[in-house]
């Protein structure tokens, strides 16, 4: 496992039809939707402290119209823009020219996660074009297998495995969400997360069910790269601040 990269934690900020909302295990039926202004969301976390925003397009993932969501992240940009914070963004990226329109907009990091599992070639393309360190893969898996299209579809291919084939690719960067957990407040699956970043040697950033500043320690102690924060961040279980210091605590 790769413990030289400095600890980031990543703000969810997840957007459907122009809106910050948050899914329950990725289902489009169990959504709670926390703010019509994406904006001031990017706002908030960056006065908190954070060093980057992690950004969704639910729509693009689900492959829907997503206009809304485009117009949303050019005012997440405008409000990141000039303070230092990097934006890394996933959801509906599933070809190159995608990608390449992404990165020019000025987002730091590209997420690729459908198009990565089902063409490998195109994401080796992709690392060839812009390079290991803007580039990413979002692994999503249930009890294991990796799913696709926003969650909705099963591929049968084990995470593990799936994580090395990318390693092999050139890849730097993985998340990695159990969809069991994701949106429930019931704990990161850390175990199955370390078994992903022990067998791939990537930098692995842990997502679904964070619950509690207990849950990021844990994953900062075991030396992942970092993890996402989404439901207890808006709802309050976790105090932002106190969470951002947990970065710049880890970094000192």
């Amino acid at each position: 496992m790769n413990t030289r990269s400095p600890f980031t934690l990543f703000p969810a900020i997840d957007l459907r039809g122009g809106q910050v909302v948050r899914l329950k295990k990725g289902d489009p039926n169990l959504q709670t939707t926390y703010s019509s202004d994406p904006a001031e969301t990017a706002r908030r976390w960056i006065g908190a402290g954070c060093s980057w925003l992690h950004v969704v397009n639910l729509d693009g993932a689900f492959g829907t119209a997503d206009g809304a969501n485009q117009q949303a992240l050019r005012a997440i940009l405008s409000a990141a823009q000039d303070t230092g914070v990097h934006i890394q963004l996933g959801g509906g990226l599933r070809s190159l020219e995608a990608v390449t329109l992404a990165l020019s907009l000025g987002i730091d990091r590209a997420i690729l996660g459908t198009r990565a599992v089902e063409d490998p070639a195109m994401l080796g393309a992709v690392l060839n074009r812009w390079g290991d360190e803007r580039v990413a893969v979002s692994l999503d898996a249930l009890d294991g297998k990796v799913r696709v299209a926003g969650w909705l579809e099963g591929t049968g291919l084990d995470a593990v495995e799936a994580a090395v084939q990318f390693q092999r690719l050139g890849l730097e960067w993985l998340v990695f969400t159990d969809i069991a957990r994701d949106g429930l407040g019931t704990g990161l699956n850390l175990s199955k997360t370390l078994e992903v970043a022990a067998a791939s040697g990537l930098k692995v950033i842990a997502s679904g069910g964070v619950s509690a500043i207990q849950d990021v320690e844990a994953v900062r102690e075991a030396g992942l790269a970092g993890a996402i924060v989404g439901r207890a961040l808006y709802e309050g279980a976790i105090d932002p601040l106190t969470l951002f210091r947990l970065e710049v605590k880890h970094a000192g």
